[in-house]
């Protein structure tokens, strides 16, 4: 009995090992892309505006604060470049003396995947320092690749099932590991072993010391590229632009939006705007507030009547039921962003892990291969 246990057992664990096997050589070469586009994109901005010296133009100058008139010279100067009437303009708010970032996406579409053009402001908001379409830039392009495979929706549902495989690669790899015998020798490197054994060590503990990182990546990946699988699984609640009372040509402005926007919020800190001319189009601010992870795509909104500047509502993430504020945590474990620059390093570090075991992995089969046809 005990006998027919452990060939079971055995058999088992060799479909397993196929398993892995066809799932590595079937996507590794892709999830090796993915990981290592993820790991350029960790610091992204930082490396996008090291390429474009022209948006730190005035690093050394206060941040204009929220009454401050450059956030209607700048959406003035935008909208005198582009002059669709509905399209929306995003605004972020940096805290810093520098270029003012911003996103234009025209009427034809506000999606994930929609066209827009990214644009910098000068600190005055007074003329335009850069503008480029979103995936005609390098960082931006990268970024397109890593969720979309440069695709748009189809190909961000290809990442995403995809990365239901890698999962399914990750998990397989740690059963074909995991030891019947002494740990101590299933974690060892045999330096003075065959080559194709050091290369089979090389894969499987790398594998292993990564699998973590790995794991919470792969996964948190999957919900970003897969928002219906997120919404099924998290049911987070579905944040509704109210509809303004505003008559065409009618606005507030920006500034006063901000100031109102922040007393409503008053613990938040703001870190975008969007305005839109469309008709009955509220003013939106998003907020980070204190416990959301993430800096610079948090979960918390104001929206703002344009005409009359009343509040016509508020999305704070801390009342918004569990599904919510599990939701926040996701892209800040996905970009790395959790922990600070430690995390974000560690980022960077497992994204290189997916092309050395692809790398290890087709290397040993192949020796593998030519041994047995030796």
């Amino acid at each position: 009995m005990a006998g027919q246990r452990r060939s079971g057992a055995s058999r088992a664990r060799i479909v397993v090992r196929r398993v892995h096997l066809w799932l590595g050589l079937g996507i590794g070469l892709l999830f090796a892309l993915i990981g290592l586009t993820g790991s350029a994109l960790v610091f992204y901005t930082g490396i996008d505006a090291a390429l474009h010296p022209a948006i730190e133009v005035a690093r050394n100058d206060p941040a204009p604060g929220l009454a401050s008139p450059v956030w209607d010279r700048a959406l003035a100067t935008g909208r005198a470049r582009w002059h669709d009437p509905a399209g929306k303009w995003s605004i972020e708010v940096t805290g810093e003396g520098d270029a003012i970032p911003a996103r234009f996406y025209p009427s034809s579409g506000h999606g994930h995947h929609a066209d827009r053009m990214m644009v910098w402001f000068s600190p005055d908001g007074g003329r335009i320092v850069r503008a480029e379409p979103w995936g005609g830039y390098l960082m931006s392009w990268l970024y397109q690749l890593h969720m979309a495979l440069l695709a748009g929706d189809l190909g961000g549902q290809v990442v995403g099932w995809s990365g239901v495989a890698m999962l399914l690669l990750l998990a397989s790899g740690m059963l074909v590991w995991w030891p019947r015998g002494s740990l101590h020798k299933a974690l060892a490197f045999k330096r003075d072993a065959a080559p194709i054994r050091r290369l089979r060590d090389l894969h499987k503990l790398t594998g292993l010391w990564a699998a973590p990182p790995l794991f919470v990546l792969v996964a948190t990946g999957v919900l970003l590229a897969l928002p219906p699988v997120m919404q099924v699984i998290l049911r987070p609640a579905t944040v509704l632009a109210p509809l303004a009372s505003k008559p065409a040509g009618s606005s507030i402005g920006i500034a006063r939006a901000l100031t109102v926007a922040q007393r409503a919020l008053p613990d938040g800190r703001i870190v975008f705007v969007d305005v839109s001319a469309a008709p009955g189009a509220a003013i939106r601010v998003r907020f980070q507030v204190p416990g959301d992870p993430h800096g610079r795509f948090p979960g918390s909104y104001v929206f703002i009547d344009a005409a009359s500047g009343r509040v016509l509502a508020v999305h704070d993430v801390r009342r918004n039921g569990n599904g919510v504020a599990v939701t926040s945590w996701i892209r800040a474990l996905h970009d790395g962003t959790i922990g600070g620059l430690a995390t974000r390093v560690l980022a960077v570090a497992a994204g290189l892990v997916p092309t050395i075991l692809f790398v290890t992995g087709l290397s040993h089969w192949r020796r593998r291969r030519g041994a047995g046809a030796a």
